[in-house]
């Protein structure tokens, strides 16, 4: 595999490599696990940092059916990028945006009168019939309606002759840690709510609880759909959920730069802003263009981060600087401007994972890759490995 081109062509030697191939695999990967279950990608977050777009057109062709967003400006990008797919909107839209969101067929989730009222009035307006979801709060308490006024809305959007009720679904809390029996607490509440519709004759043709982490865990909570994000992205949602899937996913993006400038220092010498730690000995010193505007947590270098070059681990040293980090190389002439450093990703016989660095820092994978920036180019690849 080469990306020479692609990278020849910024400015900074700095960029994202999205490798389709690992993201094609997880998305087969999960299929396998959860089927007869479909899956719903989730691309929010600008796919998690990966592009909305460039995963979209991906899982699509893997074997994923529907998207899901957070924002009606996501599901916008997606339609604009000539996507076709259903596209789920996970949080019910303001009264302003709802004309958009039914104008592009993004389907949206409601939990509120006014909600209902906005998406009715949008869709009447239209001249359209349009699907729409309705979030139960079963005890993430976020955002969704209370089971005891789900019938209430239910019979709302039924009455609705620009509404159809095409889906009811639920966030589950804490289906990242297997043994907290709150995650069946909230899918017994979940069964009882859609029951109680049942009874009065309320149905809807899509049922769905399930994120990552209960897809990969919990059977009992996959229904119609699974709602998939970090998973796809070759990340498990915790360490705990470990098992066969959790050996298949492969990580999507490698966070890569080159050497721009290399520098011998004394023994002593204090690199970077705050002059936080001495060089124990003379080491050549790189400087790699990417800092915290980037998405690197300026901590890294305080706690313990390292980078990859030439198939070994270097520690960063001093802070991280808003688009530049130093790097204590060590043994003298051995690294030279031009290098391939490897943030994310792996070199050699050595990986770095975003779970590395958010043990490091004390945060999650999920806001690591969220983090990594715009001014990032990414580079889509088809096997890193080959």
């Amino acid at each position: 595999m080469s990306v020479d081109a692609s990278v020849a062509a910024i400015f900074r030697p700095a960029w994202a490599e999205i490798d389709c191939s690992a993201l094609a695999h997880n998305v087969k990967a999960l299929l396998g696990h959860v089927a007869p279950s479909e899956l719903c990608a989730v691309v929010k977050a600008d796919g998690y940092g990966h592009s909305a777009v460039v995963v979209a057109e991906e899982v699509l062709r893997a074997g994923a059916t529907r998207l899901a967003v957070a924002l009606v400006e996501e599901g916008l990008v997606l339609r604009e990028a000539g996507i076709k797919a259903p596209i789920l909107l996970l949080s019910e839209p303001r009264p302003q945006a709802m004309h958009a969101c039914v104008a592009n067929d993004i389907t949206p989730t409601l939990y509120s009168i006014d909600g209902i009222i906005g998406a009715h009035n949008a869709a009447h307006t239209l001249g359209a019939r349009v699907g729409v979801h309705l979030k139960i709060d079963t005890g993430m308490h976020r955002v969704g309606a209370d089971p005891q006024d789900a019938l209430g809305l239910a019979r709302l959007i039924i009455e609705s002759e620009a509404l159809e009720l095409e889906g009811i679904w639920t966030h589950l809390s804490v289906a990242d840690a297997p043994d907290d029996p709150y995650t069946g607490v909230q899918i017994a509440l979940f069964d009882a709510t859609v029951k109680a519709l049942e009874v009065h004759g309320i149905t809807a043709p899509i049922i769905h609880l399930a994120n990552s982490a209960a897809a990969i865990a919990r059977p009992d909570a996959r229904r119609d759909w699974v709602r998939c994000g970090i998973a796809l992205y070759g990340y498990l949602p915790a360490p705990e959920l470990k098992g066969s899937l959790a050996q298949e996913l492969e990580p999507v993006l490698s966070l890569k730069a080159q050497v721009i400038l290399v520098r011998t220092l004394d023994a002593g010498e204090r690199p970077s802003y705050g002059r936080r730690r001495a060089l124990e000995q003379e080491s050549d010193i790189a400087v790699v263009p990417l800092g915290y505007a980037d998405g690197l947590p300026r901590q890294l270098g305080e706690s313990g981060g390292e980078v990859l070059i030439r198939g070994r681990r270097r520690r960063i040293i001093g802070n991280v600087t808003m688009d530049q980090i130093m790097i204590d190389c060590g043994s003298i002439g051995e690294i030279v401007a031009g290098d391939e450093v490897v943030l994310l990703g792996h070199q050699g016989g050595e990986c770095i994972s975003a779970e590395e660095w958010a043990e490091r820092i004390g945060t999650i994978s999920y806001e690591i890759l969220c983090a990594i920036g715009p001014r990032v180019p990414r580079v889509v690849i088809h096997d890193r490995r080959s």
